[in-house]
């Protein structure tokens, strides 16, 4: 990867934690890796570990302090790992419990275009402030709709410097059909949790969204916009939209009969070193 391309990926993934951090989370630093944490909204894409890149020799204790951090909440967390996935990250994973998914999470980036209209018969625009309900209905459960809504809301009146969240809508003959949230941080750009209803699926709604977020600027002036794509599907969708792959993850998760525990640690033995001696010295007692 060239310099400028890698300073690129490395911006979209920063803006992907900032919105995890804006929405109301937080990110530990650890050897190794960043620990992305949002403890009241208890989903994968918001509780994830980010970039792994640990020795053999260190992934003992790594594993083990980042599972504790995630245990201790409760919270099943996601470990996205750059591919190639070097052997000994693999096996301690698995030896842990941790499966991979069955395809790569793909991170795409885009530059700005301009002039983008939405198909005939769609709209697209920005939402409004008085549509936050019909904005968070795309996304959250029951279980976490309240938390999930009071974090949008403060993001979205209340943003940070360097930072805009601007939610996005499409239309389709009245009823809003697909959404995303578009949040810029710095120069990037990031779009997630596109989503569409399911009785207007495979209609091209999500597609157009994209499309018309990428040529409108919505959320301020841009250096590239950046996008995770989680199926070969939708990564080939988004290269016809303009979108490049940048780099490769392969996420490893725990099954939901899984416990949330860390193997204890074996019986403690005779010490592996001892001190050197002088020469003639015979361990004695004391006198």
């Amino acid at each position: 990867m060239d310099p400028g391309e890698d300073l690129a990926v490395e911006a979209a993934l920063e803006a992907e934690r900032q919105f995890v951090l804006t929405l109301g989370g937080f990110a530990l630093e650890i050897p190794g890796a960043t620990l992305v944490t949002h403890e009241k909204i208890p989903v994968p894409r918001f509780n994830f570990v980010q970039e792994i890149g640990v020795g053999p020799e260190r992934q003992t204790a790594f594993f083990e302090r980042a599972l504790d951090h995630y245990f201790q909440r409760a919270l099943r967390p996601t470990f996205r790992v750059p591919e190639p996935v070097a052997p000994h990250v693999r096996a301690g994973l698995e030896r842990l419990g941790f499966r991979p998914r069955g395809e790569p999470l793909v991170l795409l980036l885009g530059t700005p275009t301009s002039g983008a209209e939405p198909a005939p018969g769609l709209e697209v625009r920005a939402a409004r402030r008085a549509e936050l309900d019909l904005v968070a209905s795309f996304w959250s459960g029951d279980g976490e709709r309240p938390e999930f809504r009071s974090a949008l809301d403060v993001a979205w009146a209340h943003p940070n410097p360097n930072e805009r969240l601007q939610p996005i809508l499409a239309f389709s003959g009245g009823p809003a059909v697909s959404a995303a949230l578009v949040y810029r941080y710095r120069s990037t750009a990031g779009l997630h949790a596109v989503a569409t209803r399911p009785p207007a699926r495979g209609q091209g709604a999500a597609s157009e969204l994209v499309r018309w977020v990428v040529g409108t600027a919505e959320a301020g002036p841009v250096h590239r916009y950046a996008i995770l794509a989680d199926s070969s599907r939708l990564e080939r969708r988004l290269v016809a939209l303009g979108f490049r792959p940048a780099r490769s993850f392969r996420e490893f998760d725990l099954p939901p009969s899984a416990e949330l525990s860390v193997p204890l640690p074996p019986p403690p033995g005779p010490p592996r070193w001892r001190p050197p001696r002088p020469a003639g010295r015979k361990d004695a007692g004391p006198g």
